[in-house]
């Protein structure tokens, strides 16, 4: 193969060709996505070629023909790389570098280069460099298969001679123990982030933003917090978590999570050792699973998202689907033409918002619906409490919207018309002469909110609430 040797992984600024086999149901543009990420990892994308079949050809992936075509189109662009949009075993991966002559990766290697280049928090080096050592270790024979006995018998000393040990073997040994040194440092940064998560969940309502990779998750979440998420029009901006405190309004407040974006067919060792990371997803009370409706391809990749959550053990956390960038759409579309999509996705996702993260539109409404979400509907109710009962009606003064305040009879007691949320309403369970709507609390409940409060989507423990700090 010349000088095109696997030994040098460098990506940047390198020319390439991108391959992919399609079938039936493809999207229009096939390789758009392996396009834009090529270009996110620095290679410069000079050729394309695509072949359609029903099934790959067990050791070259394409056909023979298509091979042979590949291996002229790189000659003839002068392309260093070849990248496929596939997981490519070892044995495929080494037939097709013989055969075309330069450097092949596959897509997983390219997700794992982005990422290494991307990680700047020690955990995320640790989970991409683990991430990069099980891709390659079964890949060190095509990888390395030029290497050949490098101990035996060579003049290196008393104690080296004898039948000898491959390079392989030695590289395996030095993968398995370099594994098993970033796990265990891995392991205890883990630990850590575990109690962490698990207090911050016991103690506050947490809503993560999760979403395809570049869907503006990091831009939602700074427009809704504090900010300091870094935001950028490009894949994988984020690697880290980031967690902050959005206000909900009515002295309600989440802790809000970003975390690292999806893709389709996410690399599974990335899966696994981002698994800590994506915790935060798992762990949320609530999920705002947020698109770009602008994306043509916005169906397919909210697909690979509800799959991802599926395979990370979240798919069944409540959610709010979050449809953004109305106003790229409105751009790229027109009036008319937006509006019948919002309105397809509106049939399919009735509980959708739209919002444009980066103009502000709709964030309102959002805020609104993750608080219904999590407290359940507001209803305009009459509550009398006796006077005694001080941290009820403190909860009732910051909780609720007071519309009305009186001290009927001798004083002993406040009768207010509020607006309530139905999580807050409960809590009035507990409290002692107690009045709702003119009812025993419990009688009012079953009227006023037949449905309880989905416990999975809003765990606010009850003494936050009773007593609030």
């Amino acid at each position: 193969m010349g000088s095109k040797l696997r030994e040098d992984l460098e990506l940047r600024r390198e020319r390439a060709v991108l391959a992919t086999v399609v079938s039936d149901d493809a999207p229009d543009d096939p390789l758009a996505e392996l396009r834009d990420l090529a270009e996110t990892a620095g290679v410069l994308v000079v050729g394309a070629m695509q072949q359609r079949r029903s099934r790959p050809d067990p050791r070259t992936w394409f056909g023979k023909g298509k091979v042979e075509e590949l291996a002229a189109l790189a000659k003839e662009l002068d392309a260093g790389v070849v990248v496929v949009d596939h997981d490519l075993s070892p044995q495929q991966l080494r037939n097709i570098e013989k055969a075309v002559e330069r450097k092949v990766i596959d897509r997983s290697e390219l997700i794992l280069d982005i990422f290494a280049n991307r990680a700047t928090t020690r955990e995320a080096q640790l989970q991409v460099e683990i991430a990069q050592l099980e891709y390659t270790a079964p890949r060190l024979r095509a990888m390395w298969s030029h290497l050949g006995q490098v101990v035996g018998g060579a003049p290196m000393g008393v104690g080296t001679r004898g039948p000898g040990e491959q390079q392989l073997e030695i590289d395996r040994r030095l993968v398995q123990r370099r594994l098993q040194h970033l796990r265990r440092e891995l392991a205890e940064i883990h630990a850590r982030s575990s109690r962490q998560v698990a207090r911050r969940r016991a103690e506050h309502v947490v809503v993560g933003v999760v979403g395809y990779t570049n869907a503006g998750k990091s831009t939602l979440f700074n427009a809704l917090t504090a900010g300091g998420a870094y935001a950028d029009d490009r894949l994988f901006a984020t690697l880290g978590t980031r967690v902050e405190r959005w206000n909900l309004g009515g002295g309600e407040e989440a802790m809000l999570t970003d975390t690292v974006g999806f893709i389709r067919d996410l690399p599974h060792h990335l899966v696994a050792s981002f698994r800590s990371t994506l915790e935060q997803a798992i762990t949320a009370h609530l999920l705002l699973v947020v698109l770009d409706v602008s994306d043509p391809e916005a169906n397919r990749r909210h697909r690979s998202v509800r799959q991802v959550l599926t395979e990370i053990g979240a798919g069944e956390v409540p959610e709010v689907v979050v449809l953004n960038k109305v106003d790229r759409l409105r751009e790229a579309r027109g009036e008319r033409e937006a509006a019948r999509i919002l309105g397809d996705w509106g049939a399919v996702e009735p509980e959708a918002v739209a919002i444009s993260a980066r103009t502000g539109e709709g964030l309102d409404t959002l805020r609104d619906t993750v608080r219904s979400r999590l407290l359940g509907p507001l209803r305009e109710v009459e509550v009398v409490l006796p006077i005694s009962e001080g941290r009820a009606v403190d909860l009732l003064e910051k909780r609720a919207e007071v519309l009305e305040r009186s001290y009927p009879g001798r004083g002993d007691a406040v009768r207010m018309r509020i607006r309530l949320a139905q999580a807050h309403a409960e809590q009035l369970r507990g409290v002692d002469g107690a009045v709702l709507d003119g009812r025993p609390v419990a009688e009012a409940l079953a009227e006023l909110w037949p449905e309880p409060v989905d416990r999975t989507a809003s765990r606010t423990p009850p003494h936050r609430l009773l007593h609030p700090e």
